[in-house]
């Protein structure tokens, strides 16, 4: 069975642990293990968990509730959770333990987060776009018009703004608060220029980084264990005071057909670009969004070419691969990079 297939609840908490813990977050992986001690609570989170209607992974369950209670401890409403998260406690029955009785006390303020998936733009994705439009740059041209779906707080809408170091080749102003120089394996993409002539992006339930207690709500969905990613919000935030991101508050579906709708400038190229999103959105906007863009792609010309960057889930391997389609000339889809979901490393496929 597929990993995203995965029906049993409790087996889908133990493998999001597991792939945690293989992300090198072993605290994230704890406190993702212990949410089956919550199973057995007589609390609506645990009812609700239990009974869930969906692909269990697919829905980023666990995730959802380990956002809630990441929450809790940074808001400085349970000290319970500190020394868990400060990897103090690392014994899994005593996180159990905790875990529970957190679960048991905070019922009413955990449940409402298993309403909405996690909101984890994460800025170190933007290197493995980049990656991607550099390979770009070297088909279509340099100038491209970018417009993001499931853009949450904005932060790879303002991918424009950050510095880049890709295995030697560099990218964006050097003056960034945002470096983001992972670590890469394989070859490094074509070097070249590339730049963002406009950007955009949407979702149906934008988060403003201006806001404290909406800022708080993302940063809740970042893994305890890698801080750095906490500095990248930070950063993030400072962009977005001096500078807010365009967002659109739109459905996902509707703001692909208007996009593809505009007038296109000559000579840029329009791209649709997304990162871990795609298995949040129902399966018609997905078949409505991928009809769109190939009936776009077949009116696309060289002087207006089109083109569609994921960084997605391998919903076979669970892996997050970069993939690429353009048009005219690259119809099918090519996969150029596998990368850390948080950005950490890329490793280069180096595709012809």
């Amino acid at each position: 069975m597929a990993v995203m297939a995965i029906l049993d609840v409790r087996e889908a908490i133990a493998w999001q642990a597991e792939h945690a813990e293989k992300a090198d977050a072993p605290i994230t992986g704890r406190v993702v293990r212990a949410e089956r001690a919550v199973l057995d609570t007589p609390t609506e989170l645990a009812r609700r968990m239990n009974d869930w209607p969906g692909l269990v992974l697919e829905d980023a369950m666990p995730l959802r509730v380990a956002g809630g209670l990441h929450w809790l401890h940074l808001s400085g409403a349970e000290a319970r959770l500190a020394p868990v998260y400060a990897g103090e406690v690392t014994d899994q029955a005593a996180v159990d333990e905790i875990v529970a009785e957190v679960a048991r006390s905070w019922d009413a303020r955990l449940t409402p987060w298993l309403d909405h998936p996690p909101q984890t733009n994460e800025a170190g994705r933007s290197s493995s776009i980049m990656a991607g439009l550099l390979w770009l740059s070297q088909r279509l041209g340099s100038r491209f018009e970018m417009n993001e779906i499931g853009a949450s707080a904005g932060v790879n809408t303002m991918m424009e703004r950050y510095r880049y170091d890709l295995g030697g080749v560099e990218a964006g102003p050097a003056d960034s608060p945002m470096q983001l120089v992972p670590e890469w394996r394989g070859s490094p993409p074509p070097a070249g220029t590339v730049e963002i002539v406009a950007i955009r992006g949407c979702d149906v339930a934008p988060v403003d980084l201006s806001d404290a207690a909406e800022a708080l709500r993302l940063k809740a969905y970042v893994w305890p264990d890698a801080q750095e990613r906490m500095g990248r919000i930070e950063a993030a935030a400072r962009l977005a005071a001096a500078s807010p991101p365009l967002l659109e508050r739109k459905d996902a579906g509707t703001f692909v057909e208007e996009r593809l709708e505009a007038p296109q400038e000559p000579g840029v190229t329009r791209a649709l670009y997304h990162s871990v999103m795609w298995q949040y959105l129902p399966e018609a906007t997905r078949r409505s969004i991928t009809t769109a863009m190939e009936q776009a792609g077949a009116r696309a010309t060289r002087e207006k070419p089109l083109a569609w960057v994921r960084l997605e889930t391998n919903r076979e391997t669970f892996r997050h691969e970069l993939s690429v389609r353009y048009w005219p000339g690259g119809e099918e889809a090519v996969t150029l990079s596998e990368a850390h979901p948080h950005g950490a490393w890329v490793i280069w496929h180096s595709p012809a």
